[in-house]
């Protein structure tokens, strides 16, 4: 079984892109990135040899943070309210 089913993806992109239709906000792609590096960091936690994984993982991490980048260059009250959302930053 996936961990990301249609419908959570549908709930997430609802919850932080606005509706569930809206797939290429740019808060809707960072909430996707989280939840599914927040999986795969949790399967490395048992796998600590998948360096296959471990590099793909790596992957979603730049991609979040150029998204990121970009989100605080253009609208950085909505980045401000994500990562507090997100809880990103400590």
């Amino acid at each position: 079984m996936p961990y990301l089913t249609v419908e959570k993806k549908a709930k997430i992109f609802e919850t932080y892109g606005g509706s569930a239709k809206n797939t290429g906000s740019i808060e809707g792609q960072i909430a996707l990135l989280t939840e599914r590096i927040s999986a795969l960091s949790a399967h490395l936690q048992q796998n600590k040899k998948d360096f296959s994984t471990h590099r793909g993982l790596m992957k979603m991490v730049g991609q979040r943070k150029r998204l990121l980048n970009y989100l605080s260059k253009h609208n950085l009250q909505g980045y401000r309210q994500l990562i507090e959302k997100l809880g990103l930053r400590k």
